[in-house]
């Protein structure tokens, strides 16, 4: 599906306000509510819009350390390592990356002492692992979750 103006017009409108209706769109774009549903409808059907989600402020719900991981892990077991990784609920993204690194994770956990344990308990017990390097992160300028047209 190639991406009319209209289109990226109401995908810009969207990821400002995910909970934006089809009739305040078609209103700001001077555009039938129908024609806008329709629209999204094929936007998701053509896989372009992936799903609509809600972006929860970590720190307000009791995760207030965050840390990123440059993961190493010998070539025949980098599947399994991510498999397992993706699956811990402490684990908010992960990603194979060129480079002198693997994986490239991002971590969300209560406090220093569950870091801790995550590092100790959960990363370094995966078979295949053979480098684990951490970045804490203090202070956050600009988070985005999407992406921009």
């Amino acid at each position: 599906m190639k991406l009319s103006e209209t289109d990226r017009k109401i995908l810009e409108l969207l990821s400002q306000n995910g909970r934006m209706s089809y009739a305040e769109i078609g209103k700001e774009l001077n555009i039938s509510r129908v024609s806008i549903r329709d629209r999204v409808h094929q936007m998701m059907e053509a896989g372009i819009i992936e799903k609509f989600s809600v972006v929860i402020n970590s720190e307000l719900v009791g995760k207030t350390v965050s840390a990123f991981f440059e993961v190493d892990c010998e070539p025949a077991y980098l599947v399994t390592v991510a498999e397992k990784l993706v699956n811990n609920p402490s684990v908010a993204s992960c990603y194979q990356m060129t480079g002198p690194s693997t994986l490239h994770m991002h971590v969300l956990v209560e406090d220093f002492p569950s870091l801790e344990s995550f590092i100790n308990n959960e990363l370094y017990g995966i078979e295949g692992i053979t480098r684990v390097e951490s970045h804490i992160l203090l202070r956050r300028f600009k988070s985005r979750s999407g992406l921009k047209l």
